[in-house]
């Protein structure tokens, strides 16, 4: 089973440059078909209400409540776009967003200025330990100076599984970056995406397969291990640079330095557990 742990759909596209067919570039339907013709079983869509969308979470919720063997979901909750972002209550809009939306779990991402203090503040507490009572993950968007405070959450909350997006925004060549994610490693709660090799790689982001960001991976594979590892696509904002097939191939073919066996644990069998923690 290949299970894609990081990807997007939205109604209207929400980058620029503007693209001439905005309504179904990012529509579930399109991420569906490329998950069908590439062998892909089941997605967890990342939700982001960000430009024109800002029913995504609902907008998710009804396509999951479709197609309830293909997706699953986690959703935005006081992401860095928010006007809410760091304000009193969040564990408060947790608990409604769980009754409203019933996800698999939520998505935070900080803002690459702040320096992650609020993840331990009371209030970021509150806000973990609710997501860890309701049994969620949490899928969190940081980089490599805010590792300090993740590794703060897992601590309190070694039951609450955090899935840090695209390898932890390391840069190819930076070892402090490295060190950062890597420091992590002995947390057994904190899981790494192997996902979006364009944002570390130093070459031009097009230039496929991203040799550069190969290390990397070798480094987060030696430290976390497969069982802590899922690959991720991040389509459609994915296609700027490359298929969604070779999205999947620059991890499943290219880091050839992973045995097979373990390949397909980081492809599929990581994020399988922690959809379904009772199998």
């Amino acid at each position: 089973m290949i299970i894609d742990s990081h990807c997007h759909a939205w109604t209207q596209w929400p980058y620029q440059p503007a693209v001439p067919d905005p309504e179904s570039r990012a529509s579930v339907e399109q991420l569906l078909h490329e998950m069908d013709v590439n062998g892909v079983d089941q997605a967890l869509i990342v939700c982001a209400e960000i430009d024109n969308n800002p029913d995504n979470n609902q907008f998710i919720t009804e396509a999951v409540r479709r197609y309830p063997a293909r997706l699953a979901h986690v959703v935005d909750i006081d992401s860095m776009w928010k006007p809410t972002y760091h304000q009193p209550g969040a564990a408060a809009r947790l608990h409604r967003a769980i009754e409203r939306w019933q996800p698999n779990g939520f998505t935070h991402y900080l803002n690459a200025a702040d320096d992650g203090a609020w993840c331990s503040s009371p209030d970021g507490l509150a806000f973990f330990a609710a997501a860890a009572d309701a049994h969620l993950i949490a899928s969190i968007h940081c980089h490599p100076h805010q590792q300090h405070a993740i590794r703060t959450v897992a601590q309190h909350f070694p039951e609450l599984p955090i899935l840090i997006h695209h390898l932890g925004h390391p840069r190819a060549g930076d070892s402090a970056h490295l060190d950062a994610i890597l420091a992590s490693a002995p947390y057994e709660n904190i899981f790494i995406k192997i996902s979006g090799f364009y944002y570390a790689t130093q070459s031009p982001a097009w230039d496929y397969p991203y040799a550069d960001v190969f290390p990397i991976v070798r480094a987060i594979y030696a430290q976390f291990g497969a069982r802590r590892l899922c690959w991720g696509s991040d389509y459609p904002v994915a296609r700027g640079f490359m298929t969604y097939r070779q999205a999947l191939e620059a991890f499943r073919t290219h880091c050839d330095f992973i045995p097979p066996a373990e390949r397909d644990e980081i492809l599929g069998g990581t994020m399988q557990r922690l959809l379904r923690p009772a199998d």
